[in-house]
């Protein structure tokens, strides 16, 4: 029995050893499934940094590409108008000298009038002519500017719905990323959930394979020690009935002796009968047949004592027979009790060893059971936590984006209430001028 203690302990040991080596690689495994979510977290906060300085840098180059568009049309239109006022004084001079020719064609057909009156009259002409051209040539150079103002106003709207676009498109593309980023760690973390639960699996596999293992060869020993203590009890007895085998001569003798014994009291206490019967008779009896009293008296005994010695003899031979027999048959029932009693323990210990493995069997179900509920509350949570991030990153989203339009509808609106202010009217027409000829 200090073997299968021993054993028992060495098991536990097995058991208790294999359990923590199976804690410490889940701890490693759980340890690294953290440095993986925290180096996704850290991959996309520098992801994210990277995005916000190219946005950066893409917003400064847009800006200085709008302000540098902004001065090529401005310079166009300014160039343009300058065009047009040159074109436009060219015409004035033209038209001036025409219409001094033709004063002086009309003054040189009417000969009566004086020389200074005709010149008089041509420099009052002169007058009204420049300063009608003077008149055309502010007029021109008010419109002119007016066009221009509006022209760099509606420059700067454009401008401000090409910025407006540009935010857009960058914020797109940030929830974009955000969102791509957030799946590829919810991927990450379904993967992480599935690896846990291989594990998980294989580890308690492996617990129960060794339990199993471990079962058996419990059941083997015990079986073994059980067989071992059957022949030695079958063995103890056999050298038991061996012993009274041997003996019996012995326990023959002594009571043969006792019957012998017994014989000899008898047939003294016959001698005593006799004697004292012989006495009387002679007493008695005549002195002549003292003789054949006598002779019949010898033969009365000596048939007593045959007697007594047929019995003696049958004695001891019932005596032989029912020690050996009784000695047979107690030693048969010896035999049958220890068969029985053999039987009832072997039986009890086979009950024993399926009643321990099929509360092994139940054990190992329930842990199995239990370990698949706890996957599936696991999963259902790690599942409603995505959701939930998902839902709380399509509402931010949904906000960012809402208060991105609220805002630039704001500064657009301002924008044109500026430009009514300034008396600009609407710059719908103009702006699609400026498209026509900026292609």
């Amino acid at each position: 029995m200090s073997g299968y203690k021993r054993m028992r302990r060495q098991h536990q040991k097995q058991l208790i050893a294999l359990e923590n080596r199976l804690k410490a690689e889940m701890d490693e495994h759980r340890l690294r499934l953290h440095k993986e979510l925290e180096t996704q977290a850290n991959n996309t906060y520098a992801e994210l940094e990277r995005l916000a300085k190219r946005h950066a840098a893409q917003t400064d180059k847009e800006m200085k590409s709008v302000a540098t568009e902004e001065r090529r049309i401005q310079q166009q239109i300014a160039a343009q108008q300058k065009k047009e006022l040159t074109s436009f004084l060219e015409s004035q001079k033209r038209e001036y000298r025409l219409c001094k020719d033709k004063i002086k064609e009309e003054m040189s057909e009417d000969p009566c009038t004086p020389k200074e009156e005709k010149q008089e009259r041509l420099s009052r002409h002169k007058e009204t002519i420049q300063r009608s051209q003077a008149d055309d040539e502010a007029n021109l150079l008010a419109q002119q500017r007016l066009v221009y103002e509006r022209s760099c106003r509606a420059l700067k709207r454009r401008s401000l719905l090409r910025k407006h676009d540009f935010e857009q498109e960058q914020l797109r593309e940030e929830l974009n990323k955000k969102r791509s980023q957030k799946e590829m760690e919810h991927a990450l973390m379904i993967r992480q959930d599935e690896a846990t639960q291989d594990l998980e699996q294989r580890q308690l596999q492996v617990l129960h394979k060794l339990r199993v293992e471990l079962m058996r060869l419990q059941h083997q020993t015990e079986l073994e020690n059980q067989e071992e203590y059957n022949n030695r009890r079958q063995r103890e007895l056999l050298r038991k009935h061996t012993l009274e085998h041997r003996q019996q001569p012995r326990d023959l003798k002594t009571l043969e002796l006792q019957i012998k014994k017994q014989f000899q009291d008898t047939c003294k206490v016959q001698n005593k009968q006799y004697k004292a019967l012989r006495n009387h008779q002679l007493e008695v009896s005549p002195k002549g047949e003292h003789k054949s009293l006598l002779k019949g008296l010898k033969e009365e005994q000596t048939r007593k004592l045959a007697v007594l010695a047929e019995q003696y003899e049958h004695s001891i031979n019932q005596m032989m027979a029912s020690q050996a027999m009784r000695l047979e048959a107690e030693q048969e029932a010896e035999c049958e009790a220890l068969k029985q009693q053999l039987k009832q323990e072997m039986e009890l210990l086979d009950a024993y060893q399926r009643k321990t493995k099929s509360q092994m069997e139940t054990q190992h179900e329930r842990e199995l059971q239990k370990l698949e509920q706890k996957i599936s509350i696991r999963r259902a949570h790690l599942e409603q936590k995505m959701e939930e991030e998902l839902s709380a990153l399509q509402k931010d989203r949904s906000e960012r984006i809402k208060t991105l339009l609220e805002r630039q509808e704001r500064e657009i609106l301002s924008f044109d209430s500026e430009t009514r202010i300034l008396g600009f009217g609407s710059l719908g027409s103009l702006d699609l001028f400026l498209k026509d000829d900026n292609r």
